[in-house]
C-alpha cells in the first residue's frame, strides 16, 4: 500500500521552520546513531498528516522526531480528525497546520506524503513515501474512523522500519 516515490521538487515555503535551538538548518543526514526523523505532508496538514504525526508520537514515544506540515495549510485540524483520535486516547486538540518548508524536508530522514498529489524538494539521501488515503476532509467521524486506523498500521510498519522496539 505504502510506496516509495521519487517525486520532483515542490515548491514549499523557504520561510526557515520552527527548530529546536541547536539545530542548524543545514543539518546533515543523521547518522544511524542518532533519533530518525519523519515528515508527514499533506497539503492543508489539517487531516491525514496531523493524524499520522499523531500516532507516530503516540506510538514510538521519543524514539523518533515527528513532524507535519503542509503546501497550503488550512485553518484549523480537521474536527472529525480531533474527534476520531481523541476515541483512540490521542489529543490533537490543540495541534495547529503548519506551513511545508525546506529546512522542515532537510532535517527529516523520511518524507511521507498522504496521497494528497503534493510534493517534497528532493534531497540525497532521504526516503520518500506515498501512502495513499482516502481525505477527510469534510467527512463525518465515521468515514475518517477507517482513515484513522489505516494511518495507524501504516505508522506501525514505519516504526517497525526505522526504530524497533530495544529488545531485552
Amino acid at each position: 500500500m505504502a510506496e516509495s516515490s521519487d517525486k520532483p521538487s515542490g515548491m514549499p515555503s523557504d520561510k526557515p521552520s520552527d527548530k529546536p535551538s541547536g539545530m542548524p538548518s543545514d543539518k546533515p543526514s543523521v547518522s544511524p546513531s542518532d533519533k530518525p526523523s519523519v515528515l508527514f505532508v499533506c497539503v492543508h496538514n489539517a487531516g491525514r498528516s496531523q493524524m499520522a504525526a499523531a500516532w507516530l508520537t503516540h506510538l514510538a514515544g521519543d524514539r523518533i522526531e515527528v513532524r507535519s506540515a503542509g503546501s497550503d495549510p488550512g485553518d484549523a485540524v480537521n474536527p472529525a480528525a480531533v474527534e476520531a483520535m481523541a476515541e483512540a486516547g490521542i489529543d490533537i486538540s490543540a495541534e495547529a497546520p503548519k506551513i511545508l518548508t525546506v529546512d522542515a524536508v532537510r532535517e527529516s530522514d523520511v518524507c511521507v506524503t498522504m496521497g494528497c498529489g503534493d510534493t517534497c524538494p528532493v534531497f540525497p539521501g532521504k526516503r520518500y513515501l506515498d501512502w495513499k488515503l482516502d481525505d477527510p476532509a469534510g467527512q463525518g467521524v465515521a468515514a475518517v474512523r477507517p482513515i484513522r486506523d489505516e494511518i495507524k498500521a501504516l505508522v506501525e510498519g514505519l516504526i517497525n522500519e526505522i526504530a524497533p522496539e530495544p529488545t531485552v
